[in-house]
């Protein structure tokens, strides 16, 4: 990484730094789960399932950006466990939608407080009030970066 081009602001490099940042800290979290526990793309799937409610699988992977196929093994292992329920679309008997289950709720908000334990003792350990504050300024253009992924 070329530290001026960096602190410059340079398209290429802040990518590769945000990359790198992102990417660790995702495999951190994810080392912590057992093995055997739901995928990061299972979770993904339950939690948009749990926000933006029940949503047919084509729909779904489309917003996952995942190949219809793929999002039906991945709802396929979901409903075999009971974390995800499907039924008749109500408007259109030919379809299908999922829809998250209170096994799937269960299991998205123990992953979800298991992580933001491991991620409150650090920043409450190891960070001092004003870099938190950093952070917090940073997450709107970590979302809109996310959403325009």
């Amino acid at each position: 990484m070329d530290a001026k081009a960096l602190e410059a602001g340079e398209p290429t490099e802040v990518g590769a730094a945000l990359r790198l940042s992102v990417g660790r800290i995702a495999r951190r979290l994810r080392q912590a789960h057992a093995v055997g526990d739901v995928t990061l793309s299972e979770v993904s799937v339950i939690a948009r399932l749990d926000r933006d409610g029940p949503d047919s699988p084509g729909s779904l992977a489309e917003l996952e950006r995942v190949r219809p196929q793929a999002m039906a093994t991945t709802l396929a292992g979901l409903e075999e466990r009971g974390l995800v329920s499907r039924r008749p679309d109500a408007h259109d008997r030919r379809r299908v939608v999922m829809t998250v289950t209170e096994a799937g709720r269960k299991v998205l908000a123990d992953r979800r407080s298991e992580s933001v334990q491991r991620l409150a003792a650090v920043l409450g350990g190891q960070f001092t009030a004003e870099e938190r504050r950093q952070l917090v300024d940073a997450l709107p253009l970590l979302d809109r970066l996310a959403e325009k992924l």
